[in-house]
């Protein structure tokens, strides 16, 4: 990693902080927040993805999965973005799978990298924390039906992952030399 991708991953880590502060400060309008962030983020990722796609993955082979990916998460976050106000369990349970499907992913990594003797901590409790929060957000959300609890477990998960973000950043990369 060099240092102005780590310099960008430690400013979106702070930022990441920043949202997670105001909504444990403004609980009430974290659902709206949670809302823009992940429209936000699934749009600039799509973004990403389809610039991606026509400076360099078009000449490349299986260029035409990523246009289809970068088209179907900007869609999503354009997707979400238009229910932010109004559908709130819409977009809980939106929140909700993206999140239990990024746990399994993880958690499926990990038992793959155990196996070839791989890092594996690190990706395993991001998994399980992911999980966790899919978990907690169901019973706080249809169980005990308070939409408060759940921007409280979505801050204390996106600090997490802030948190995560800054020690990767932080982290010494092991370089290879070929001669």
């Amino acid at each position: 990693m060099s240092l102005m991708q780590r310099i960008k991953s430690i400013a979106a880590a702070l930022l990441m902080i920043a949202a997670a502060v105001a909504m444990l400060i403004y609980p009430g309008t974290g659902l709206a927040l949670i809302a823009l962030i992940l429209s936000a983020s699934l749009t600039l990722y799509g973004l990403r993805t389809l610039v991606y796609y026509f400076s360099m993955a078009r000449h490349m082979v299986g260029g035409k999965r990523i246009l289809y990916q970068g088209l179907i998460v900007f869609d999503l976050g354009i997707f979400t973005l238009t229910m932010a106000y109004n559908h709130t369990i819409y977009v809980i349970l939106y929140l909700l799978a993206i999140h239990a499907f990024a746990g399994v992913v993880d958690v499926m990594r990990t038992m793959e990298a155990r196996r070839f003797d791989g890092p594996w901590r690190m990706d395993m409790a991001t998994g399980v924390v992911n999980v966790a929060i899919a978990i907690l957000a169901v019973i706080c959300g249809f169980f005990l039906n308070s939409m408060q609890d759940i921007v409280y477990i979505y801050a204390s998960g996106l600090i997490y992952s802030a948190v995560l973000k800054i020690v990767n950043a932080l982290r010494k990369t092991s370089i290879i030399y070929i001669q």
